[in-house]
């Protein structure tokens, strides 16, 4: 007797990129003997045996039910809209790298019961890749060209050619497929170009490319130096400049000191006319002690150049003096020169 049995070639594994499409095969033939109703079940068989199967889409009694997964729902749909046909393929759209699985599809009608599982991977394109270079670009140095990308499922493989100049790669280069390294030992002028890399894995490559220029060796002593001289001068001007400012703040702080002090303990400045009286006072005790032997040389000061309130009064005003009531000594017996006193006339002047 013939019993419902699964037609569709056996896949042990599919491989696919991150946003492809795929087809999960599930063909059928009914036979005469199964009787009873149809039933298609997509099941996800977790890697961790402790964890049920989660049923992903089910054909029942006429009627498709899609809501069981919700990490699929939108992106699943059986091939063909009625699977009654034979076909319980499965569609599963915009791939992404969750979906990598086990799936199991059961097609049951008694006393028929058959099953086929297939093993998903879904594999992510090599993208986001760049290329960089490590080691001073200089003659004579080791130079290392660098090809990495940020996504991209294992296993990555990295190749590297030039693009310019010679096509070959240098006798001294030294190329890791697997970390996309390419060491150039001793460098010349002779390997400055661009350099290509390509990232590839089992479903999409990925390329980059870099410029290398290989130069003569840079001065670095004269940069140091240029380095020092250049920030000891900016130290310099900068220890100028807060000088400047804590002498500016010193000056204002003293002149405030200053303007704000008020000393008790000095005496007032003198008046002018108490300056005029005892210049006065002075000339008259200097000319009353004044003998014969010292008066060569006296230059009369006039009365009129004395610093006085009275100098601008008028001459009707000026004060009179008394003459002079001293005594004259005997000169005879004394021997001297008779000394001349000098006496001042109504009209102020000094006779």
């Amino acid at each position: 007797t013939r019993s419902l049995s699964i037609t569709s070639v056996e896949q042990p594994m599919v491989e696919k990129a991150q946003g492809d499409r795929v087809t999960l095969p599930c063909t059928f033939v009914l036979s005469e003997e199964d009787e009873g109703p149809l039933d298609i079940e997509w099941v996800l068989i977790p890697a961790d045996n402790q964890k049920k199967e989660q049923i992903i889409i089910m054909y029942a009694v006429d009627r498709i039910y899609n809501h069981y997964y919700a990490a699929m729902t939108g992106r699943m749909q059986f091939t063909n809209p009625d699977p009654r046909s034979g076909d319980g393929s499965l569609d599963i759209l915009n791939l992404k790298a969750a979906d990598t699985g086990t799936y199991q599809c059961k097609v049951k009608k008694a006393p028929g019961v058959q099953s086929q599982k297939i093993q998903l991977t879904v594999l992510v394109k090599p993208a986001r890749t760049k290329c960089s270079i490590e080691g001073s670009q200089e003659i004579g140095k080791d130079v290392t060209l660098k090809c990495a990308s940020q996504e991209g499922s294992p296993l990555l493989s990295y190749d590297w050619r030039r693009v310019s100049g010679r096509q070959e790669l240098p006798a001294t280069s030294m190329l890791n497929k697997n970390t996309g390294e390419l060491l150039l030992k001793n460098a010349s002028q002779d390997y400055s170009g661009t350099y290509h890399c390509v990232a590839s894995n089992r479903v999409g490559t990925d390329e980059c490319s870099v410029e290398l220029n290989v130069t003569p060796p840079i001065n670095t002593a004269g940069i140091i130096a240029g380095a020092i001289i250049g920030t000891l001068l900016g130290l310099s001007v900068l220890a100028f400049l807060v000088f400047c400012c804590c002498k500016k703040h010193r000056e204002k702080k003293y002149e405030k000191e200053v303007h704000h002090d008020i000393r008790e303990d000095v005496p007032p400045p003198k008046s002018r006319s108490s300056t005029a009286r005892s210049y006065i006072g002075s000339n008259r005790s200097s000319l009353g002690s004044m003998s014969p032997s010292n008066m060569e040389g006296y230059t009369k000061t006039p009365y009129s150049q004395v610093p006085s309130e009275d100098f601008e009064r008028p001459p009707g005003q000026n004060p009179t003096f008394a003459p002079s009531k001293v005594a004259a000594p005997n000169l005879s017996r004394m021997g001297a020169v008779p000394v001349m006193i000098p006496a001042q006339s109504k009209d102020g002047s000094i006779v």
